[in-house]
């Protein structure tokens, strides 16, 4: 669809791209000083610049397209299916517990934790070496399928480029700047962008406010699978009161390609136990990085709570978008075909001249902070974890920041291609979060956990858990008679990634135990440390477990707080004011909750 920008869209999405440019080139300097420059800002940034990062670098084009086109298919029952990560729930862990305990490491990266869980030795060497190939194969896919969502938004940008090309010339321009900033170019970079960010949201929530209410029934557009090689359509009928129900429903009667959310409550308790996964398992690549950043643990502490506040306001804009939506195929005589459509519908049609450059400006924002974070993310696994231990265990500075800006160059040539290849954003990111996130996360999350899970374990089960993503989904015709759904795929990967990784810990010797012992006093896990627990004196322990029950009373609060203060500005565009008053009160109660058993006990220590 093309977008009908004018001449002064282009003038304001030139400026933006040019005021990003000069943002990441003026702190090349400060970045090339060394790895821990580049790679972490020295840990010096402040937590509110951390956490603004994070909440632009997760806003990014591909997962707000899908959302909308959940939201508008499905309501706002939608939201729920994207607990499997575009809510990013795992931030509530990251508030409670598990953002400090990444801190209290020290590392540069999450694959340099492994050594100081499993020591220095082969097993450690094996499991850090593994965790890097791991994230690295991550961001390839990641890069593929931020690419889908990008060819679709910026192919009509500029009229008579084939959408490839230019969605090429983008990664470009981001990989420029990307590679010349570091992690501190990233940071700033991303503070920009997520001011422009902030600009669209509030835009696009006064056009969803000031909508007219939605009829009392109407038709949406959904998948139905394909005939001749050609995606297929069908018609769903709604009801305002249904659609606009913040209390999901049961059960669902969706066509085709959303079939497989119907059971929506076993679904949702499904993609909740993914997410109490991928959250208690310490998260990795960019949103690890942002703790590891962090000055101190009450700094990480503070990074979480302002990233999840930031993150909220994304939803009062993702359902405007969809309200936007229903109304113009009700102008049109005939819905928005194609769900994963509806965002770029809407930017096109319903946006003055001037504003909408604006608006892009600020996708491409999201699309360039979400992108630059992984690939600064990935780099430091090459050269830290990859390049220094196994080639050049000498490299030190400069060698190193060139090294990953050469790596940065090789992942996003690669993910290139493969998201040229691709077409429903949705189905990618489905696979991406519920089956390779569950194969990947099952191992992360033994070695927090379970005192004697060893490195071998975890090499093996992050191995298997990769191969399983990429078989089961495969076999699943075959043996099924038919395709699995997500949550199916995630826990027959899940259950077949645990089960190689206690079979090989309990095949080969526990970790060393001075290794163990100073992992557990330095970190302070809850879980199964009961041998461990025991070699410290009484004090010790008796601290250790009240700071674990705080931890766990903060994660038992955190999660319903974050659905509820997502949900609250969505139903106050909606102006359904009697589940907004009914959020609010229940957000209030779970926030002085948090209060007392969270935030009052943040450390001070450094």
């Amino acid at each position: 669809m093309n977008l009908g920008l004018q001449a002064i869209d282009y003038v304001i999405i030139a400026a933006y791209l040019a005021a990003t440019m000069f943002i990441g080139v003026w702190v090349e300097r400060k970045a090339s000083e060394g790895a821990g420059s580049y790679f972490l800002g020295g840990n010096k940034l402040p937590w509110w610049a951390l956490g603004a990062s994070g909440m632009a670098s997760n806003v990014d084009i591909s997962g707000t397209t899908v959302a909308v086109g959940l939201i508008y298919a499905m309501g706002v029952a939608g939201f729920f299916v994207e607990i499997r990560g575009g809510i990013v729930l795992v931030m509530a862990i990251l508030l409670a517990w598990m953002g400090k305990w990444l801190r209290r490491s020290g590392a540069m990266t999450a694959a340099e934790w492994m050594t100081f869980r499993f020591g220095n030795g082969p097993e450690g060497r094996v499991a850090r070496g593994i965790s890097a190939i791991n994230e690295l194969l991550f961001t390839v896919w990641v890069v593929a399928y931020f690419t889908v969502g990008l060819t679709g938004f910026v192919g009509p940008l500029v009229p008579g480029l084939a959408p490839e090309l230019t969605a090429t010339l983008v990664v470009a321009f981001i990989v420029v700047y990307a590679t010349a900033g570091g992690f501190i170019g990233v940071i700033w970079t991303d503070v920009f962008q997520g001011g422009l960010i902030l600009l669209a949201v509030l835009y696009m929530c006064v056009l969803g406010f000031s909508a007219p209410a939605l009829p009392e029934s109407f038709q949406v557009s959904v998948p139905n699978g394909t005939e001749g090689g050609a995606a297929v359509y069908t018609l769903v009928n709604h009801t305002a009161a249904s659609w606009q129900q913040v209390v999901p429903p049961q059960t669902l009667n969706m066509p085709g390609a959303y079939a497989g959310y119907n059971d929506l409550w076993k679904v949702i308790g499904i993609f909740i136990m993914l997410t109490i996964v991928q959250g208690s398992s310490g998260s990795g690549g960019y949103t690890a990085q942002r703790y590891l950043a962090a000055k101190n643990e009450r700094e990480a502490g503070l990074v979480a709570l302002f990233w999840t506040l930031l993150l909220s306001l994304r939803w009062p804009m993702v359902i405007s978008f969809a309200i936007l939506g229903i109304h113009y195929g009700l102008s049109q005589g005939t819905p928005i075909t194609n769900p994963e459509s509806v965002l770029s519908t809407v930017l096109a049609t319903q946006l003055p001249v001037g504003v909408k450059g604006l608006i892009t400006a600020c996708f491409l924002a999201a699309f360039m902070s979400t992108f630059s974070s992984f690939l600064n993310a990935t780099a430091a696994f090459w050269c830290n974890d990859l390049y220094k231990v196994f080639l050049r265990p000498n490299a030190e500075g400069r060698e190193l920041v060139t090294q990953g800006r050469l790596a940065t160059v090789v992942l996003v040539a690669v993910g290139l291609v493969l998201g040229f290849y691709m077409s429903s954003i949705n189905d990618v990111w489905g696979w991406l979060s519920a089956v390779l996130g569950s194969g990947l996360a099952i191992p992360l999350l033994l070695r927090w956990y379970w005192w004697r899970f060893n490195g071998w374990g975890f090499a093996v089960g992050t191995a298997f858990g990769m191969l399983g993503a990429y078989l089961f989904p495969v076999l699943g015709p075959r043996v099924f008679g038919r395709s699995l759904a997500e949550h199916e795929l995630f826990l027959i990967n899940g259950t077949w990634t645990i089960f190689w990784s206690v079979l090989v810990t309990m095949m080969t010797p526990p970790v060393d135990p001075a290794v163990v012992e100073n992992f557990y006093r330095k970190t302070r896990p809850f879980g199964f440390w009961g041998p461990v627990a025991r070699t410290l004196n009484p004090e010790e322990r008796s601290s250790i477990r009240k700071g674990n029950l705080m931890e766990i009373l903060s994660g038992i609060f955190a999660l319903p707080w974050q659905l509820t203060l997502f949900l609250l500005p969505m139903a106050i565009i909606l102006k359904s004011w009697g589940q907004a008053g009914a959020l609010l009160a229940v957000l209030a109660v779970l926030t002085v909750l948090l209060y007392f058993v969270w935030y009052r006990n943040l450390s001070k220590e450094s």
